[in-house]
Formats: C-alpha cells, sequence, structure tokens
C-alpha cells in the first residue's frame, strides 16, 4: 500500500526526520490561510500516486499569491480529480541527496540506498552514472547498525558534522522501515539547506499488503483509486489491474497471465482488466466476477490451470457467479487442471461451452469482443 506524500511525511515528522512547514488542503477557499502559515514563495504540490509529478505539472513553484491561485485552481480542476494540495514552504537548497531503504529478496536482507545525486531518477543513475550509488545491506536480524550509518553517510562527500547529522537520519529511516513494515522508505530529494539542516523534500513510503493486518492506521477510501472495480480487488486482496480494451480476463498465476495476454494481443483483441483467479483466490468466483463485471468490456474470458486450485472448486464458483449476477456479456471458459472432469460436467450442465485450448479459447474471446 503507498501512501501519499503528506502521509509519508507525518511519519517522517513523528520519527523526528525534518520535515518542510506545510498545510494540507481539500479546496481553494483553504489557501489564503495556508499561505499565511507557510509564507512566500512556495510549492503547490499535488498528492496524488503516481511518480513523475514535476514532469506532469503537477507540482508548482510559485512567488505570488495570484500565483499560487492559479496553480491551485488549476490542480483541483485537473482531469486527475486531485483531491488534496500540500502547500509547502520552498526550501532554501544547498544540496540534493537521494536516500531509501528497501528489501533486497535475492539476499533476504534489507538494502539501504543512498546518493549524493538527489532529485533524480534513481533507476535512470543506476544505468548512466551507477558508481554514484551507494549500496548498504542490512541483516534484518540486528537492523541498520550506527556504524554502517556513519559510513554510508561518511561516503556521501559530507563534512564530519554533516555526516554526523546524516547518520542519525538514517537510523531514524530505518525505524520507520522496520515500525511500517514497509516495501520502500525513500526520500527524495533530502534536502541539506543553507543553514546546514537535513530536510526531506518529498518522500515515499509502501507498506507491504501482507502486513495490513496489524498497519491498520492508514486505510484506503474509494478515492483513492480510478475505479470502483479497482477499490474492490484491494479490499477483496484479489491483484487487479485495469486496461482500455474489451476483454475481461480472469486467470490465474502470472506465468499463465502473460501468455494470454500476449495470445489476445496476438489475435488483434485488448484485454479490458487482468484478475488473479488462482491461488487463494480460486474460490472467490462470485467477487472476483463481480469486480469483472464493473469494468467495460464485451466479453470475460475465464483461463486457468490448477493443480493445488481444483478446476471443479472453480467450475462451481463460475456458474453460481452467473446464477447470482446474471452478466450481461458472453463468459468463454478454460479451465484445466485437477478434477477437470467434473469441472467439464458442471460447466456442461450449466449451458456452458467448456474449452481446452487456450489458443482457441482467445480466438474465441476475441471474435466476441468484435461482435462475430
Amino acid at each position: 500500500m503507498k501512501l501519499y506524500e503528506y502521509q509519508a511525511k507525518e511519519v517522517f515528522k513523528e520519527a523526528g526526520i525534518n520535515i518542510p512547514k506545510s498545510v494540507l488542503i481539500t479546496n481553494a477557499s483553504e489557501l489564503d490561510d495556508a499561505i499565511h502559515f507557510v509564507g512566500l514563495p512556495l510549492v503547490v504540490k499535488s498528492q496524488v500516486l503516481s511518480g513523475g509529478r514535476g514532469k506532469a505539472g503537477l507540482i508548482s513553484f510559485v512567488k505570488t499569491a495570484e500565483d499560487a491561485k492559479h496553480h491551485v485552481n488549476r490542480l483541483f480542476n485537473h482531469e486527475l480529480k486531485i483531491k488534496h494540495l500540500l502547500i509547502e514552504e520552498a526550501v532554501q537548497i544547498d544540496k540534493e541527496i537521494y536516500v531509501s531503504i528497501t528489501v533486497d529478496p535475492y539476499q533476504a536482507k534489507g538494502l539501504l540506498i543512498a546518493s549524493s545525486e538527489g532529485g533524480i531518477d534513481i533507476e535512470e543513475l543506476a544505468v548512466t552514472q551507477p558508481e554514484k550509488i551507494i549500496k548498504e545491506p542490512i541483516d534484518l536480524r540486528y537492523g541498520l547498525m550506527p556504524f554502517q550509518a556513519i559510513q554510508v553517510s561518511y561516503e556521501l562527500g559530507l563534512n564530519p558534522l554533516q555526516t554526523k547529522e546524516m547518520s542519525k537520519l538514517l537510523l531514524k529511516l530505518y525505524d520507520v522501515f522496520k515500525t511500517y513494515d514497509c516495501e520502500l522508505v525513500e526520500i527524495n530529494p533530502l534536502f541539506l539547506t543553507k543553514e546546514g539542516l537535513f530536510v526531506a523534500g518529498d518522500g515515499k513510503l509502501m507498506i507491504d499488503d501482507n502486513s495490513l493486518f496489524r498497519q491498520s492506521r492508514y486505510e484506503k477510501t474509494l478515492d483513492d483509486y480510478k475505479t470502483q472495480a479497482e477499490y474492490d480487488a484491494i479490499q477483496e486482496g484479489i491483484p487487479f489491474i485495469q486496461f482500455d480494451g474489451d476483454i475481461g480476463l480472469m486467470c490465474a498465476g502470472a506465468g499463465l497471465t502473460t501468455t494470454v495476454y500476449d495470445l489476445i494481443n496476438y489475435e488483434g483483441g485488448k484485454v479490458a482488466n487482468y484478475l488473479e483467479f488462482g491461488g487463494p483466490n480460486y474460490k472467490k468466483a462470485v467477487k472476483a466476477m463481480e469486480i469483472c463485471l464493473k469494468v467495460p468490456s464485451k466479453v470475460i474470458l475465464i483461463v486457468t490451470f490448477g493443480t493445488i486450485a481444483r478446476a471443479d472448486v472453480m467450475a462451481e464458483g463460475i456458474v453460481e457467479a452467473i446464477n447470482r449476477l446474471k452478466p450481461d456479456r458472453p463468459i468463454v471458459t478454460c479451465i484445466r487442471g485437477t478434477n477437470e472432469i467434473e469441472a467439464v460436467r458442471i460447466l456442461k450442465n450449466a449451458g456452458l461451452e467448456p474449452m481446452f485450448d487456450t489458443e482457441e479459447a482467445v480466438r474465441k474471446a476475441v471474435a466476441l469482443s468484435k461482435g462475430v
């Protein structure tokens, strides 16, 4: 679960990390009070969960109240339907630094990443100037050790006083990483001000979804998602991605999904959505189809191959879903695997045509999507 910038900065502040003076507003009428508190110049920052806000025109540096009002009105009327703007003081910057802590799944360790080149795309820097990226593995049994924080701070080329303060900040950042079960906690840029303070210019915090049962402070609402289907899927714990095609896809497993997606593309079709119908979700046919029916599409294609996820259980669920939801579009099924014979019987008794060749099922779904 991704947090908004203002939420991440709330966490940073509580951890003792400096953040700019700021006010969160939800409508243009709150701007005057925000300007009075923050002062000019200031930065108007859209609170959205996508990256590249600066390049997309979602962040504006303004020097006057008139400019601030212009950009606040512009952003509140943006097609992205922005709900919150962060009105933030413009910090006097001497240097920008990148710092983050994430998980290295290959080594089963944490990973502290830092660079003296802050405020840029770290992935691009890793390709063009990898020598400027500092990586320090963290043994999660012990956490980030003080000597590691000092070493990384020293490698950033800071003076002795700055090194000491930076090492303290890194230890605080690790506390955030651990306390909030983070997949990623990032400050980019981390400002070094002309007064010698380290200030979080931006903040990114991603909580591991598997820990949400104990991370109840932040909960997602419908306003955080583009569609009702996306919101329902996250509430149910079902992986889901919405596209702009016309074939709704319920598929089991990432590998099979990728193959089916490619086959649809090769046949000239377009996917409307992907929904994970395998793994722990194979008994959730009714909810899965309900979510798919909220996505504009012309046909729903169900392709599975289950070993632990039984084909007959999936077939029973699909028949139940059809009986309860009365879908307004055709359903194409290709359900293979454990207890497949029973699955075929269940589908046939319900008036569905079981298919056994994935490519044939894809061709049928694409034809139906084109009105054939």
